[in-house]
């Protein structure tokens, strides 16, 4: 995620990890370098986890374990694509054929339904489907934290009918579009029912009591360096976290005060990053953090983290 973030792994090479779960988007598409990963690239990652013992399991299997309230073992992986680019269809299924890795993929169903060139066809996925799941995405890949509740039902219901018709088959999963989301958006998708939804924060999946199936991590990999991938390896669930400020995106684009509390009460320090000001190492008294940020935003789309040791939690603030 960031050079800094990276630096904090490097020091501690000899972690148990989680498990994780890790998102790709295009294959082999040169046009597009901060959403691509070359096929020899993708072999080089896959080749990694065979050497070094891990398992790659359907993402509804780490889905299943966080439901139970059960651990997920800590040399499981699961895959899933985002948006259906056909550049999955053309250059990425193969691989994963080839290694006979599961995978999840979660469509915008607009790009397939108005027959976009870059995305994948109805029939595209139903050839897809014999090895991977088909998952949602949302219809239009909007903007949920700027979209009214009404345009993000509309949205949704259009989309889960579109699949129903040409997929015969009813969604268990969703990904936020743009990994966005708020506690106002969280509560409208919920009653959809969904088995779990994901997000697109760099991180690792505890299962038991920690994951919030509604909230799960997963690590977007691209370029053409494995280094990052093994790094995200690393990365372990921050249990036990509630952040309290903010909690929604500050309208002078101004991060003033960051509060959160911790479960474990014996933290005495910690690191919190925030989205364009990196990490900063802050006190932690009785498993409460106060801190006086008064640091500037950027983005529409923030993030804001707390690190214990090796440990990391990430939310989203939309604009």
């Amino acid at each position: 995620m960031t050079k800094v973030l990276l630096l904090f792994l490097l020091l501690s090479p000899y972690l148990m990890s989680d498990g994780h779960i890790f998102v790709y988007h295009r294959f082999d598409d040169t046009r597009y370098p901060t959403t691509n990963i070359s096929t020899k690239e993708l072999r080089k990652e896959f080749n990694y986890l065979k050497k070094n013992g891990y398992q790659v399991v359907p993402l509804i299997d780490i889905v299943k374990k966080i439901n139970k309230n059960e651990e997920v073992p800590s040399k499981w992986v699961a895959f899933s694509i985002d948006d259906g680019f056909k550049s999955f269809y053309t250059h990425g299924l193969s691989v994963f054929k080839e290694y006979n890795y599961p995978f999840t993929i979660f469509i915008a169903v607009k790009y397939t339904e108005k027959k976009y060139k870059d995305y994948v066809s109805w029939k595209q996925l139903k050839t897809i489907a014999k090895y991977g799941s088909v998952e949602f995405h949302s219809y239009g890949h909007g903007h949920f934290g700027q979209m009214s509740e009404k345009e993000i039902k509309v949205d949704m219901d259009k989309g889960l009918s579109l699949m129903k018709k040409h997929l015969n088959y009813e969604p268990n999963l969703f990904v936020y579009p743009y990994g966005e989301y708020d506690d106002r958006v969280t509560k409208i998708i919920e009653p959809y029912g969904f088995k779990a939804v994901f997000n697109q924060n760099i991180g690792a999946i505890h299962g038991g009591t920690c994951t919030d199936g509604n909230d799960i991590d997963r690590s977007a990999v691209v370029g053409s360096n494995a280094h990052d991938f093994k790094l995200y390896l690393k990365f372990q669930e921050l249990c036990g976290v509630n952040f309290q400020q903010p909690i929604v995106y500050p309208k002078d684009k101004i991060v003033k005060t960051v509060e959160v509390t911790l479960d474990d009460k014996t933290i005495q320090s910690a690191d919190i990053f925030i989205s364009n000001n990196g990490w900063t190492k802050v006190k932690v008294s009785n498993g409460k953090i106060l801190w006086n940020a008064n640091k500037k935003i950027k983005l529409n789309r923030i993030k804001i983290g707390v690190k214990v040791k090796s440990k990391i939690k990430l939310m989203v603030l939309s604009k």
